[in-house]
């Protein structure tokens, strides 16, 4: 930890003792959404995942906290502005040294609308998740955070949108920190131009169908006709928002739901495979090898959760 930064969390912290503190309900609706929120967050070890359509921030002030996100386990540390696809089942399994801390939802559509660069967009609708690399806007990330929540909790639209406003502004800044994007991958613009603000409503749908069904029988034209559009125009407009296929984008959510299983249960590796919404084992070990690089068996070997972690 930086020198100093034990200090400046400390009095960030004391600055902030009056925000309100909520844990996870785990009797929340499966797939409800947050909304656009800023709330202080006390953690606690969850015994069902939680996902939503919303962009997730973290912000720790002290300590750790360990998530089961997908299959993998990612461990978020204090200082580092780190933020997920919630769509992506995610569940805290530990944490340590009293880690209240921020968390903000941003809805999907909007998050879209920000336009930010797609070295940021695009790891971010691919499951992936990102943070800063160095601890240097933790104080200033503190106070803003803060500052978050309490202009929230006025529930006025100018408020709203001058929150929004400093959130883009800040993603902006974590995206000129991260790798610059595949340069054939196409240019933010041209991608951009392309997309409408109905079309972005359209994919936005389109993703969350798929988050909420993927364990279903599922076809594109089953998705495209949620939205109205034909097969192939969906499937297009969906990779040009997303640089990922629909099939890549559903086989995604598929092996991340079997990760998930095979680390924290005893399910037969041919039950994960049709728990997961794959329709045979030979499509589900070629997905997850492919993805993954072993099989179901030796993820579940390397990767099996302690069990008093999983389910204490």
């Amino acid at each position: 930890m930086p020198k100093g930064h034990g200090q400046r969390a400390a009095q960030a912290s004391a600055a902030t003792q009056t925000l309100s503190v909520v844990s996870f309900d785990p009797n929340r609706p499966d797939f409800a959404p947050y909304g656009f929120t800023c709330v202080k967050w006390r953690p606690s070890p969850m015994r069902r995942p939680d996902h939503h359509n919303e962009v997730e921030l973290n912000l720790l002030q002290s300590g750790w906290v360990t998530y089961l996100l997908g299959g993998r386990k990612v461990k978020i540390e204090a200082g580092r502005l780190t933020l997920f696809w919630a769509a992506i089942p995610h569940q805290i399994i530990d944490y340590g040294d009293e880690p209240d801390y921020f968390v903000a939802t941003i809805p999907l559509p909007w998050f879209l609308q920000c336009r930010l660069p797609e070295n940021l967009v695009q790891p971010l609708m691919q499951g992936q998740v990102l943070s800063e690399r160095t601890t240097a806007l933790a104080q200033s990330d503190y106070e803003a955070f803060g500052r978050w929540e309490r202009d929230l909790r006025r529930k006025q639209t100018e408020w709203k949108r001058a929150v929004l406003l400093e959130m883009e502004a800040r993603l902006l800044r974590l995206a000129l920190d991260l790798p610059a994007p595949d340069a054939t991958s196409g240019t933010k613009t041209r991608r951009h131009a392309a997309l409408s603000d109905g079309g972005l409503s359209k994919v936005e749908k389109m993703a969350c169908y798929v988050a909420q069904h993927y364990t279903e029988p599922l076809a594109i034209a089953d998705i495209g006709r949620v939205v109205q559009l034909h097969p192939n125009y969906a499937m297009n407009l969906f990779q040009r928002t997303f640089g990922t296929t629909l099939i890549e984008y559903l086989t995604q959510h598929r092996v991340s739901h079997a990760q998930r299983l095979l680390a924290t249960s005893d399910t037969k590796i041919v039950d994960v495979a049709f728990a997961s919404g794959f329709g045979s084992l030979s499509r589900f070990n070629e997905a997850f090898r492919r993805a993954c690089g072993c099989t179901p068996r030796e993820y579940r070997v390397e990767h099996r959760l302690e069990e008093s972690a999983a389910d204490r």
